[in-house]
């Protein structure tokens, strides 16, 4: 690879990562080139984007793009691959599902939305993430919640109210 491939893939890199805003970057080394194919067959099916590239290079791309990376600069040793996905939870998911078949990918380091897990033993707690869009149901769902109860009570106690007058109208 020249270096005007280098930069080409380092921008190509550096554009998924400020589109997406949620990356997995995974140990896939020496797996078969039919396994990693399977892998990335998968990834498509699931709308994941897989790229192979030398650490160097995804470590340019995350400098290129701002934000605090450096957490995950540690792990970048082997050979890596890294996920693009719109969802934070569908690359873990993928990734536990791969698993069942093989050791491999092991997770290296995901960037959510900011945050950054390291390892692989955090595969679970990525997995049961929940959505910014999920989050802020449930926050409207709880927050509709006393005031529904209120209305409820308003209503409830108007049809006591005006039951009672209505009784005491008859009865005079």
């Amino acid at each position: 690879m020249n270096k005007e491939e280098k930069h080409e893939l380092v921008l190509a890199l550096t554009e998924r990562i400020k589109e997406y805003g949620n990356f997995y970057i995974t140990d896939t080394a020496n797996l078969t080139v039919a396994k990693v194919n399977d892998i990335r067959r998968k990834c498509f099916e699931v709308d994941i984007t897989m790229q192979v590239a030398k650490n160097s290079l995804i470590k340019k791309a995350m400098e290129a793009a701002g934000g605090d990376f450096s957490p995950i600069y540690d792990v970048l040793k082997g050979s890596s691959s890294i996920l693009f996905s719109k969802s934070s939870t569908a690359p873990a998911k993928l990734i536990k599902q791969l698993r069942k078949k093989g050791e491999k990918p092991i997770l290296k380091a995901a960037y959510i939305d900011s945050a950054i897990f390291i390892g692989d033993n955090q595969l679970d707690t990525l997995i049961n993430l929940k959505s910014k869009e999920q989050l802020i149901g449930e926050i409207i769902g709880l927050l509709q919640s006393p005031a529904k109860n209120v209305v409820s009570a308003l209503q409830s106690g108007g049809n006591k109210l005006a039951g009672i007058v209505k009784t005491l109208q008859e009865r005079g």
